[in-house]
């Protein structure tokens, strides 16, 4: 089941669930709504993706992907609708467009998840089966066995509509199923809406064995359309407060005596006592020097200099609801796999609304000469973005896009806005 990765429905889309009845009747009215009370700014671009996705909310009232009954197979199956790939720079509302459609979506079966979370529970359920065999099929028949269908069977058995919040592709041993599973997924009537920061023929670009990955991306765009949402407004920078900080920066005076006085302070609200604590992680031991409750006191080297992935994350995500990141250094090429873990971190922590304090050069500086270094070098080859990629002088060029959806995310995570949905998602 999704639930033994924390799959089930972000807490805000469940209060959503519970007042569509008394609100807005789908997600255009709900947009609407929301920019007539002054929540949202009025965007062309926003509101070209929700009308789309208030039709397909219209088409599935109701949809099921169940195996007909036996009366029912007299008659001719709807077949399901294609589903929709958002993409765009970040900050431009993907993740509230598609959040806003599944709140209002009347179907019994759905899933919204984190495409790092749902990877890591497919790679789960494909080593369930394989160690379930019998011994007897051990050997040439064990090897020849394919998994992939029956893990996409039980996937499509509880959710007949996934919403992948983050779609992007970075680990081989992703890359090299994800045809096959979406093709069962698809095969088994489900629909699939996802965000991401990439078109889809940029999906794992420059990967290892990409030709071998290649056909997925005709797989994703034969069942979903393609939308882009590009405004030019990161709307997260526009909600930053001007007063009231919450991710503290090294160049604050006393901001070491700062981030001790709030941790007391969450502290003294817990019914435990300050100490390490060990994570459990796939029979693996994670260790952390200070934590109290469910707030966590960790620093950079804690955190991303230990080689940790995204499953130790969303342990991490999972038990604590405070994490504070001390000591986040000035970032370059150097530090590539640091910067990874970084981006992987955060996305993490934003998606399951945890906030996350700490101490950290001014944003706009971590890899920001090395942004402006490529964005001249660019414009003077007369460069793209997606051919830039290719050269080696561009290595790390990746590191350096993706983190411009971390500063992004790291902003929104300083704002009052940030901490109250989060407190809220706690309860």
């Amino acid at each position: 089941m999704f639930t033994s990765m924390n799959f089930s429905s972000p807490p805000q889309a469940v209060e959503d669930k519970q007042a569509v009845a008394a609100g807005p009747s789908g997600p255009m009215e709900h947009y609407h709504s929301l920019t007539r009370e002054g929540a949202l700014r009025e965007d062309p671009h926003q509101r070209a993706v929700v009308e789309k996705l208030d039709q397909m909310h219209k088409t599935l009232r109701g949809y099921s992907n169940a195996p007909p009954s036996f009366f029912s197979k007299f008659f001719t199956k709807p077949k399901p609708p294609k589903g929709y790939y958002i993409f765009g720079d970040v900050g431009t509302g993907k993740t509230m467009v598609m959040d806003m459609f599944y709140s209002h979506v009347e179907t019994e079966k759905k899933k919204r998840v984190h495409f790092h979370g749902f990877m890591l529970d497919v790679h789960k359920r494909i080593h369930r089966l394989k160690q379930s065999m019998p011994k007897r099929k051990a050997g040439r028949m064990a090897k020849s066995y394919d998994p992939i269908a029956p893990v996409a069977a039980e996937i499509s058995e509880e959710a007949c509509l996934l919403c992948f919040d983050e779609f992007q592709v970075t680990d081989i041993a992703d890359a090299m199923i994800l045809k096959q599973l979406f093709e069962n997924l698809f095969r088994n009537d489900g629909v699939v809406v996802a965000t991401s920061n990439r078109p889809p023929e940029d999906l794992y670009k420059n990967g290892l064995q990409r030709v071998n990955f290649v056909p997925f991306i005709a797989v994703l765009q034969q069942y979903c359309q393609t939308l882009r949402l590009d405004s030019g407004i990161d709307y997260r920078r526009r909600n930053r407060p001007s007063a009231g900080k919450l991710y503290f920066l090294s160049s604050d005076p006393d901001v070491e005596a700062a981030l001790d006085k709030m941790f007391d302070e969450l502290a003294f609200k817990q019914n435990d006592i300050t100490r390490p604590r060990v994570l459990s992680v796939q029979g693996r031991k994670v260790g952390l020097a200070k934590a109290c409750g469910t707030i966590a006191d960790c620093t950079f080297q804690e955190l991303c200099d230990r080689p940790l992935g995204a499953s130790d994350y969303l342990e991490l995500s999972r038990l604590f609801d405070t994490v504070f990141i001390r000591n986040i250094p000035l970032l370059d090429l150097n530090k590539k796999t640091q910067a990874r873990r970084l981006i992987t971190l955060v996305d993490t922590l934003y998606d399951h609304k945890v906030p996350g304090p700490g101490p950290g050069p001014p944003q706009a500086r971590l890899f920001q000469k090395h942004l402006e270094h490529f964005h001249v070098l660019m414009d003077d080859l007369g460069l793209k973005r997606d051919s830039a990629s290719d050269l080696t002088i561009f290595s790390g060029a990746e590191e350096v896009f993706a983190f411009q959806r971390t500063l992004s995310r790291l902003t929104e995570m300083q704002t009052e806005q940030y901490w109250v949905e989060a407190d809220r998602s706690a309860k």
